[in-house]
């Protein structure tokens, strides 16, 4: 499987947390990965961003954060203009789904966990 630059918004340090297990398996498949979240800390031997880094080729966008706290981060994620943007279960939202697709951007509702796991990340 080719690597896929994914950029995991919400990127957690709490290994209880889907975001961690996210970063940990996609960096194990082989992806380059760039957390960013709200609290600094380290996954997967990976500092966490808060600063929301410019990142340049970005495939995926994987989404961690609930859509009532997303509006802060459209601009952002769009600015990355990914080739696609994963809606983990719980990250659902149709408004940035549409500005994303007006864009030309894919979105999948999907768990990039279960993606991974059957090979259709």
């Amino acid at each position: 499987m080719p690597s896929k630059k994914t950029v995991v918004i919400g990127a957690s340090d709490n290994p209880a947390r889907y975001s961690f297990q996210a970063v940990n398996r996609l960096k194990s498949y082989g992806h380059e990965v760039v957390p960013v979240g709200i609290r600094k800390g380290q996954v997967a031997g990976l500092d966490i961003h808060v600063d929301k880094p410019e990142v340049n080729s970005v495939d995926t966008v994987t989404l961690y954060v609930g859509p009532q706290n997303q509006p802060a981060w459209y601009d952002y994620i769009l600015d990355l203009k990914p080739k696609r943007i994963i809606f983990n279960p719980g990250t659902e939202n149709y408004e940035l789904e549409r500005k994303a697709r007006e864009q030309g951007i894919q979105t999948i509702e999907a768990c990039t966990l279960v993606m991974l796991s059957v090979g259709n990340y």
